[in-house]
């Protein structure tokens, strides 16, 4: 049965932490509606892509434009299955607004499914759903899971952690994991002939 999404998106966010989860939720029948604050459908958002130099942190290159294909402010959450929150630089900007919170706060005490991947926990921090939850993220977010009263799962960079309908991880290598979670916790079944 084909489930119906949303998609929190921002300037900045994660080349491959929002391309990927978006084409890979739609290639197995989900619908996903792609929203930003301030924007409409139609818009777009830079993304960057991060990558894994040895450096003491992930090094930055500009990505693809991404276009959002509904109007954040007739985002209603009752109209969706579940959340998807990509990571990268969008997180640090996005849990600045009040309305992302509201969204957040109501899929989580609707026990609806969450995927949040990288500092995509910035935004769970941010919402208070974290308390006594655990939760895998970008390694330099582990401070304000512990801080917003959740439990850091210190995972490998390609491994997800599912926590009830809170469905996390660590980076984009972790995909193939956090959408096959993601996609359990949703109830999508996937058979091969």
């Amino acid at each position: 049965m084909s489930k119906k999404l949303l998609m929190l998106v921002g300037d900045y966010a994660e080349d491959y932490e929002t391309m990927v989860p978006f084409q890979t939720l739609l290639a197995v029948g989900h619908s996903v509606d792609t929203v930003c604050p301030d924007k409409k459908a139609g818009d777009s958002v830079a993304t960057a892509i991060h990558d894994f130099e040895g450096a003491q942190t992930y090094s930055e290159k500009p990505g693809h434009r991404f276009t959002l294909n509904f109007d954040f402010d007739k985002v209603n959450v009752d109209d969706y299955d579940g959340l998807v929150i990509p990571g990268g630089r969008a997180p640090e900007y996005l849990r600045l607004n009040t309305r992302v919170l509201e969204i957040v706060q109501q899929f989580d005490a609707a026990k609806k499914p969450i995927a949040s991947v990288c500092h995509g926990a910035q935004i769970l921090a941010a919402a208070g759903v974290l308390k006594g939850r655990t939760c895998s993220a970008y390694p330099a977010c582990a401070p304000e899971v512990r801080l917003a009263g959740g439990t850091y799962a210190d995972i490998a960079i390609d491994q997800a952690h599912t926590d009830g309908h809170l469905v996390t991880a660590p980076a984009w290598p972790a995909h193939p994991a956090w959408m096959a979670q993601f996609l359990a916790v949703l109830g999508t079944r996937i058979t091969h002939a």
